[in-house]
């Protein structure tokens, strides 16, 4: 569980008078993108995918995720733990990010996730400076530990489950492998998936 008390930082989805949450990507995009979407679609699950731009080359099927109803937000550039970066630094990160995956897909970015859930307050001056909202998670996965073990990304997300989570993922193959039967079990508890509007 991420419980930030950090108002600027959502963590989770607002009120509605459904049982929801959110799935969302982060490292992409990857390889495993087209088999993410696969399941998605088949499931009718939107999703959230926060994209360091370093991997966003304009042959992924970026077009297709966006027709879809997925919505993408920054990770960065390069993945950098921001708390070791200067005010100058973070800033470059954000904006040639969201600069790169604007002129790519044509899609205003508005959300932004910091690497490793780290940040400070030039993290916060800097997403605000550029009209971005931060979003972390209420539950990891931990996701990118279990390659080898990927039900236990099933286990943990289910035992932390609770009204407007905000999951966090990544676009790896464990994750891809499971997406399934998470997506599933997840509806089988009564919950539908939303996405920060």
């Amino acid at each position: 569980m991420y419980d930030s008390k950090d108002e600027q930082m959502i963590t989770s989805l607002p009120e509605s008078k459904d049982k929801t949450v959110m799935l969302s990507f982060d490292d992409g995009p990857s390889s495993v993108l087209p088999e993410i979407l696969d399941i998605l679609k088949h499931e009718n699950v939107p999703a959230m995918f926060f994209w360091q731009s370093k991997l966003l080359y304009p042959e992924r099927p970026w077009k297709r995720l966006i027709q879809e109803g997925h919505k993408i937000g920054t990770h960065t550039i390069t993945h950098p733990d921001m708390t070791s970066l200067d005010y100058k630094a973070q800033y470059r990160q954000m904006a040639s990010s969201v600069k790169t995956i604007e002129s790519i897909t044509g899609q205003k970015v508005t959300y932004f996730r910091p690497p490793f859930g780290q940040y400070d307050e030039n993290t916060k001056r800097a997403a605000e400076e550029l009209g971005l909202t931060v979003v972390l998670w209420k539950i990891a996965s931990i996701d990118w530990e279990l390659k080898n073990n990927p039900q236990q990304i099933v286990d943990n997300t289910l035992h932390h489950l609770q009204d407007k989570s905000i999951i966090l993922l990544h676009e790896l193959e464990q994750t891809a492998e499971i997406l399934p039967s998470l997506i599933q079990s997840i509806k089988q508890e009564g919950y539908r998936f939303h996405l920060l509007s």
